[in-house]
């Protein structure tokens, strides 16, 4: 109980009480004790010397029983005895006013219990004498006083020794300590009540302040003291509730802000994972999550990331310059750049590191298709240059005859045409692609344009024996297209099927709407597409079978060149094919 405060304060607070009425108790009783005994020793030498005055002057022993009577008349009080003591070689008591003076009149004064011989020799050589004795079997203190009585003729006659019983005197010091002594009991007692009550006014707020920090270091902060006063306390209680405020703010902006870095952690497009110097996750991402195969409901510190599967070589947590770096490895047929960097623990100490997963399948994807694009492009530039040229070195070197010369002549000529229709179609994919292209868009009716389109390749169709059917739907709605870019697509899709279907071939043409969309099919029964490769037939420069194709006249583009010319227009271009079986394509477009 003393560990309180409150209870230390009453304890401090009574101490001092305590005190000061002791150190005020004893100086008053002192006091009082001295105060009464000296008015006891005045009233003792007062009626001493109205005694002395009253007394013969001549010689005592011859006088002793006047004196003696004189005493006996002498209105003395029950508490005062009074001896005459002679002056002789063994100083007598001659007179005393004693209850059994008959054992006392006549015998040594020194020897007398009731006398202190000290005092009466004191007496006796010219000086007054005093003491206080008590009598311990008795239980009884007196104040003994002698003093020196002389002739006229200035001799000592002898000594009147006085002895008054202080009884009175020390009940009255008794009665006043006992009076003090409540009195001291009675203050304690209001000082421990009063004590208590400040000590409370004190003590509650600072425990109502305890109880209210308790709540909030359990992570509830509404709490909030009432402000009683404008001293210490008050201000205490106003200060936690400004601490209160501010905490509480201060949370709500941290909680913000991680709220914030959480969004940001679990929505951002990087997967991100921490792991401590043994490898467990403390921390991961949904997209490091989905990267790695874990649960969700995974348990930090538990699981554990093999590093060295993520290409990620030579940690050495000592050394913090070899914590950081970026490496590129494949996880589950995907192209992952990873980047990692240490972090520090609370302890300002590499605590783990930090994991970085960026995906780059698509630019790995386009940087292998931009390489291939090149060695593509080069190996097409490569074949009708390396042809032209060494029929040009063969015709400056050597005098060829007409005919031969108009053979290479014709070599020569069909190689750069070759080359011209790749620069153009190379060059129409970048238009396209850079939005310079100006499409001009009208009003066009796709069965006029198809039929334009067989009438140009009727000669290409007789060639190869083909039967071609058209399914051509009456008053079918125009469609807004740019007229030139249009035709190439269905040219090319038609030239497609026209080339790659063997002698005596079928090709069905159909045109029909439905859902406000203009549908046109083109289906033959050619070679067909390996299923392998149809998710790539609209890559620039892919073909299934890159040496027929060429052989064909083909320069790889034309697919690629039609799917944007119909992305462009808002519609959709889609091909199934079974190997050795046939091909459809499907054009579908908007109408108006």
């Amino acid at each position: 109980m003393i560990s309180s405060i409150k209870w230390r304060f009453v304890f401090v607070y009574f101490l001092l009480v305590f005190i000061a009425m002791a150190i005020v108790g004893i100086f008053i009783v002192g006091r009082l004790e001295d105060q009464q005994i000296k008015a006891v020793t005045r009233d003792m030498e007062q009626e001493i010397q109205s005694i002395s005055s009253s007394i013969s002057d001549n010689d005592w022993l011859e006088n002793a029983s006047d004196i003696q009577n004189t005493i006996d008349e002498w209105p003395l009080g029950s508490n005062q005895t009074l001896y005459v003591i002679y002056d002789e070689d063994i100083p007598t008591i001659i007179a005393s006013n004693a209850e059994q003076k008959e054992n006392v009149v006549g015998y040594n004064a020194l020897s007398n219990k009731y006398i202190d011989p000290i005092i009466v020799q004191t007496a006796f050589n010219g000086d007054k004498g005093e003491s206080i004795i008590e009598e311990l079997n008795e239980n009884i203190i007196n104040k003994h006083l002698s003093y020196p009585v002389y002739s006229s003729m200035g001799k000592l006659n002898g000594v009147l020794y006085m002895t008054y019983n202080l009884e009175n005197v020390y009940n009255t010091v008794n009665e006043s300590k006992t009076i003090l002594t409540s009195a001291t009991f009675l203050a304690l007692g209001i000082t421990i009540f009063l004590g208590f009550l400040i000590a409370s006014s004190i003590t509650e707020p600072i425990r109502d302040v305890t109880k209210k920090a308790e709540e909030m270091a359990m992570g509830d902060f509404d709490q909030f003291v009432d402000v009683k006063s404008d001293d210490e306390i008050g201000q205490l209680a106003s200060m936690f509730n400004h601490l209160t405020l501010k905490l509480k703010e201060t949370i709500q902006d941290m909680d913000l802000e991680r709220s914030k870095l959480d969004t940001i952690f679990n929505y951002m497009a990087e997967g991100v994972v921490a792991v401590d110097t043994n490898g467990y996750i403390i921390h991961v991402n949904p997209i490091a999550m989905d990267i790695l195969g874990l649960d969700e409901g995974l348990s930090y510190g538990e699981e554990k990331i093999d590093l060295l599967k993520l290409n990620i070589h030579k940690i050495d947590y000592t050394k913090k310059e070899n914590l950081e770096g970026s490496v590129t490895t494949k996880i589950n047929s995907k192209v992952y750049k990873i980047k990692y960097a240490p972090f520090n623990n609370e302890k300002n100490i590499v605590g783990g590191l930090i994991v970085v997963f960026q995906d780059i399948t698509q630019e790995h994807k386009l940087d292998n298709m931009r390489k291939e694009f090149v060695a593509n492009v080069s190996h097409e530039l490569k074949t009708p240059i390396t042809t032209i040229k060494s029929y040009t070195e063969t015709l400056l070197d050597n005098e060829l005859d007409k005919v031969i010369s108009q053979k290479f002549l014709s070599v020569i000529d069909s190689e750069s045409d070759r080359m011209a229709r790749l620069v153009r179609d190379l060059l129409q994919l970048s238009n396209i692609d850079y939005n310079k292209t100006n499409w001009k868009r009208t009003e066009v009716s796709i069965c006029d344009m198809i039929r334009d389109i067989i009438s140009k390749l009727d000669l290409l169709i007789k060639e190869k024996d083909h039967k071609l059917e058209l399914d051509l739907r009456e008053n079918l709605p125009s469609v807004i297209v740019d007229k030139d870019g249009m035709e190439q697509v269905i040219l090319n899709i038609i030239s497609n099927a026209i080339k790659y279907t063997e002698n005596n071939g079928k090709i069905n043409i159909s045109v029909y709407s439905i859902d406000k969309e203009l549908v046109i099919k083109v289906k033959d029964n050619g070679i067909g597409i390996p299923k392998d490769d149809q998710h790539r037939i609209f890559e620039r420069f892919y073909r299934v079978e890159k040496g027929r194709s060429r052989e064909m006249g083909g320069t790889g583009l034309g697919l690629s060149i039609a799917k944007e010319i119909i992305d462009a227009h808002d519609g959709r271009i889609e091909i199934n094919s079974v190997l050795e079986e046939g091909t459809e394509v499907t054009l579908t477009l908007p109408l108006v």
